[in-house]
């Protein structure tokens, strides 16, 4: 029986360990907050008092941390993953952190006899609830095969892109194509309104054409009755960003349109809306032309 451990049960982690059970994998769950551990194990999972007791029970073991520090102190710090390591055991981190972070908590875990597979999704609590995640992995592809039938339980774009690291550069790009949509959205819907022209009508109109894309299909509706619930929370958005432009400084890489977006997110989090939807950047564009954008 494959032993699976998840560590990190937050707005993608729980619903993506809640599938690979729904597929009728064994689950040791360990989350820094009790109340969603003691939901998991009301419907069958283990709970485990550490990410090192996770790792002794499990042949492979994810994580699902909001920041670099968050996975070195859980992978590799005190009462850690690597605490519990056992050869043989492969590491999937479905974070979205520093290449250099993945690249060096791979290296530690293989002195530990440990193939490590970064791993971050896309698609939001909507795809991790589904089922339907795009799911970019780095690292040995010997790993990613043992692995790719539980990718299959979270996902349904499951791609190798390379070897450790290689999951974050793409995640990184990603984002980069996600904070460039999502601006262009808000823009676009504060000049429609500010014009005096009906945003839905706007996007009625544009959404079939070329400036079709998943933000026009899936937010503006949200925006119009000012749901603007976290699918993906704005912070971690700015937080993605800062690791695009740490990433493209590194490497020399200019990226002056994603540079901006970082900026316009900052200023969300300034107005203290870091909580909402990353979508509800609508609300800085908002502010700056003194509009509020509704569905006439």
């Amino acid at each position: 029986m494959t032993r699976i451990g998840y560590i990190g049960l937050g707005l993608m982690g729980a619903p993506m360990a809640r599938n690979l059970m729904k597929a009728g994998y064994t689950l040791t769950v360990h989350n820094r907050s009790r109340a969603i551990v003691d939901e998991l194990a009301a419907e069958g999972a283990t709970p485990a008092a550490s990410p090192r007791e996770v790792a002794g029970q499990s042949d492979f073991v994810f994580t699902n941390l909001p920041d670099s520090p968050d996975v070195e102190q859980v992978v590799l710090g005190p009462g850690g993953v690597i605490e519990g390591a056992h050869a043989g055991m492969i590491y999937v981190d479905n974070s979205t952190i520093k290449p250099a972070t993945a690249r060096m908590v791979a290296a530690k875990l293989a002195g530990a006899g440990v193939m490590a597979l970064d791993a971050p999704v896309s698609g939001s609590d909507i795809g991790a609830k589904a089922g339907t995640l795009s799911i970019m992995v780095g690292g040995p592809k010997e790993a990613f095969d043992k692995t790719l039938p539980l990718f299959q339980a979270m996902g349904k774009n499951i791609i190798w892109v390379g070897e450790s690291g290689a999951g974050q550069i793409t995640k990184a790009a990603n984002q980069i194509v996600v904070a460039g949509t999502m601006v262009a959205m808000a823009e676009a819907l504060v000049m429609a309104q500010k014009c005096g022209v009906g945003p839905a009508r706007v996007v009625e109109a544009i959404s079939k054409g070329a400036a079709q894309c998943w933000a026009l299909d899936t937010k503006p509706a949200k925006i119009f009755t000012r749901n603007l619930a976290p699918g993906f929370k704005a912070y971690m958005q700015a937080k993605d960003l800062k690791i695009v432009i740490d990433t493209g400084r590194t490497y020399g890489v200019p990226l002056p349109q994603t540079a901006i977006a970082h900026q316009l997110f900052e200023a969300m989090l300034s107005m203290g809306n870091g909580e909402l939807d990353n979508s509800a950047i609508v609300t800085v564009l908002e502010a700056l032309a003194g509009v509020t954008v509704g569905a006439e």
